[in-house]
């Protein structure tokens, strides 16, 4: 499991391999499990929920897919399709219910950008807005589908890795484009940003590593006061490779991965480690505070806070 979409302290959605697609109503006590027909052996890495009906799911690889139920998942429909052979979506955001994008790695050096503004129903390739061509060996992750965020006015991030580690700003909805670096580890194809997150337009955190040897913390935790323009290592870093990062408010954050869970108390500046269990994926109800962790063999906890 690496896709989770928590919508309040009741509704969440979460997604993962084989198909699977599951669904609580009553704050993680049951699921309702699902697999769209036809679906059942691909990954769904993301999914982004917008209440107990209405969902929608991506999944990494070719042929890429992106599937849309507004029926609580009884049904799923095609909203779009890819079979380009070097195809491979890696996150999607949404900045309300109509609007929202996906990236993908890069064909031809050039990133994949995916937009809608009609809820999912329809998908346009605007890659071409995104004029900087992406180095040999760049792309993005798949961890946790928070390698991409987004922010109110039309605000988004993409942060890739691998080659090289940068961070892609667009203010403008994905017309116009920024490029930062970011001084992540990075160099190998296992190392880099693995999940950002956003406070606010300027304050931001970043986590990674290398999932290869997930128990290193060399490098593999930044914050930024600038939206990504610029960014600095924190007193103490997590224990580990992380794949997810989120604020709980503006000075409690947690952090998760293979490797373990974190949590910090000032804002990202420093990390105490609580458990060393395997996550995936961690995330706050968007309307409450429920936090859930997504991880392997379909496991899915709550982080009691």
């Amino acid at each position: 499991m690496r896709g989770l979409s928590v919508l309040s302290d009741s509704v969440a959605w979460v997604s993962g391999s084989n198909g699977h697609v599951g669904k609580t109503l009553d704050g993680g006590k049951t699921w309702e499990w699902m697999q769209p027909k036809g679906y059942e052996k691909l990954d769904f890495r993301d999914i982004e929920a917008f209440d107990k009906l209405k969902a929608i799911v991506v999944n990494a690889g070719s042929p890429a897919f992106i599937l849309k139920t507004v029926d609580g998942g009884k049904s799923w429909s095609e909203v779009y399709k890819n079979t380009d052979s070097a195809i491979f979506l890696d996150g999607m955001a949404f900045w309300d219910n109509q609007q929202g994008i996906i990236f993908g790695d890069p064909i031809k050096n050039k990133m994949q950008l995916l937009k809608t503004t009609d809820g999912g129903i329809s998908w346009q390739d605007i890659s071409e807005n995104l004029k900087k061509q992406l180095k040999l060996g760049e792309a993005g992750f798949a961890a946790s589908g928070t390698t991409i965020r987004t922010a109110d006015g039309g605000k988004v991030w993409v942060a890739t890795g691998g080659a090289i580690s940068n961070i892609y700003y667009s203010a403008n909805y994905g017309y116009t484009w920024k490029v930062y670096s970011c001084p992540i580890i990075q160099g190998e194809s296992s190392t880099g940003p693995f999940s950002i997150t956003f406070f606010n337009a300027k304050i931001g955190i970043a986590v990674g590593g290398n999932y290869l040897k997930d128990k290193e913390n060399t490098n593999n935790v930044l914050l930024t006061k600038n939206g990504g323009k610029s960014w600095f290592k924190p007193e103490k870093p997590v224990l580990g490779y992380r794949s997810a990062v989120e604020y709980f408010n503006n000075q409690i954050c947690f952090a998760t991965g293979s490797s373990g869970t974190d949590y910090s108390l000032d804002g990202g500046n420093t990390w105490t480690n609580i458990s060393t269990q395997n996550f995936n994926a961690l995330q706050k109800a968007k309307t409450g505070n429920l936090v859930l962790l997504t991880g392997n063999k379909g496991n899915i906890y709550q982080l009691l806070w």
